[in-house]
């Protein structure tokens, strides 16, 4: 017997149709849905493993740190606190409303799309999944094509243990994505790049649908002279080649101090190698995860050769392999503010580190980027971390 795929629309419909009964069900009823969602993450944890571990060989320690963890640790929250969420809030009346009683309620949006990345992809489909279920909502979830078998898992999930009307998966690329946006969601949660967050938001203005829009850019990490030099390496090494670089929040580039810059290259060297290769060969260590897809390991490439052709110099490298997408750790250093990868979200494994004379020149290299999502200080300076603080946004 061969049985079709509902259609986007098909599945929004179904969804919209339970919206009416989620609205007056017990809060009790969305409880359960959170339990046994735990309790099927609890149950196939080793699937879980699996799949990111075919999707681009993630390692099981940063599965659960990083995929599974977070998203068990929503749902604790949500279970522990839902009952004073819901609640009304008193509030005193305004004074044209003299004699009458004002209070804050909430309410479920209704149906919500969750449109998830492909760098964390259990943990940013789940996780919104979490928040949108605890409020009562309806949710259709687009899992991100580039990862196949955590998208196969996450619709194995959901239709395991939801009714289709209260969480469908819709599986497929570009296109299906497209329709989807193209319908009448009253929330809509995206994780991904501001160019495609730009689309997201613009689709979502033809309707009136509020939006969580999760974007990246280029975070910078600032080390000053007075910095703990052996603490900042080891942090921002493991920020920034977690995931082979592939993290919304990783350390983009580094500005540091010109008085400490080469010992902190040689430091996040050592650093680095401890932490996912302690005897030096990245390529069999299972600490170390690899770029998810050709397309994105031609483009960490070709970043590379555009750097070193602007002048960059190559601090620290090793081989790289194609056919398995497998890329070394690389410190870049002497970059040309000219070059794409002072330009771009680089979400691979090359770390620049571009040193600075004074802190108001490490600002300005800030300020001419777009606002990043991020921003990491390492100081001992009480005063230089305020100065920091107050004159850059993330």
């Amino acid at each position: 017997m061969i049985t079709s795929t509902p259609s986007p629309e098909a599945l929004f419909r179904n969804c919209q149709k339970a919206v009416p009964g989620l609205r007056v069900e017990p809060v009790a009823e969305r409880k359960k849905r959170l339990s046994t969602l735990r309790l099927w993450i609890h149950k196939h944890r080793s699937d879980i493993h699996a799949a990111l571990y075919a999707d681009f060989r993630k390692p099981s320690v940063e599965v659960d740190a990083t995929e599974i963890f977070h998203v068990l640790s929503e749902i604790k929250v949500a279970l522990r606190s839902l009952d004073r969420w819901v609640a009304p809030i008193k509030i005193d009346a305004p004074f044209f409303l003299a004699g009458t009683r004002s209070w804050i309620q909430y309410e479920p949006r209704g149906v919500c799309l969750i449109i998830a990345p492909w760098n964390y992809p259990f943990n940013l489909a789940a996780g919104p999944l979490v928040s949108a279920l605890a409020a009562g909502n309806s949710v259709i979830i687009k899992p991100s094509e580039a990862t196949p078998s955590v998208s196969s898992l996450i619709k194995k999930m959901c239709d395991e243990i939801f009714d289709p009307s209260i969480v469908a998966v819709c599986e497929g690329g570009v296109d299906i994505s497209q329709t989807l946006l193209s319908l009448p969601f009253d929330h809509i949660f995206f994780t991904g790049s501001p160019t495609v967050g730009k689309i997201v938001m613009k689709a979502a203005a033809e309707h009136l649908a509020s939006v969580t829009l999760e974007l990246g850019g280029k975070s910078p990490a600032i080390i000053t002279a007075s910095a703990q030099l052996n603490d900042a390496a080891e942090r921002l090494a493991m920020g920034k080649f977690m995931n082979n670089g592939q993290t919304c929040i990783a350390p983009d580039y580094i500005l540091a101090d010109e008085k400490i810059v080469q010992q902190f290259v040689e430091k996040v060297i050592r650093k680095t190698q401890s932490l996912f290769a302690p005897d030096g060969d990245f390529e069999r260590s299972p600490d170390y995860a690899r770029i998810v897809n050709d397309a994105h390991y031609s483009r960490i490439q070709e970043l590379l050769l555009d750097a070193v052709a602007r002048g960059a110099e190559i601090q620290w490298q090793g081989k790289t392999d194609k056919a398995s997408r497998f890329m070394h750790p690389v410190i870049l250093t002497g970059m040309s503010p000219d070059c794409r990868i002072m330009k771009e979200e680089i979400f691979g494994p090359i770390l620049p580190i571009i040193s600075y004379r004074n802190i108001d020149d490490a600002l300005a290299v800030i300020h001419s980027q777009p606002k990043p999502l991020a921003l990491y200080i390492f100081t001992t300076e009480k005063k230089l971390q305020q100065k920091i603080l107050k004159e850059t946004s993330s």
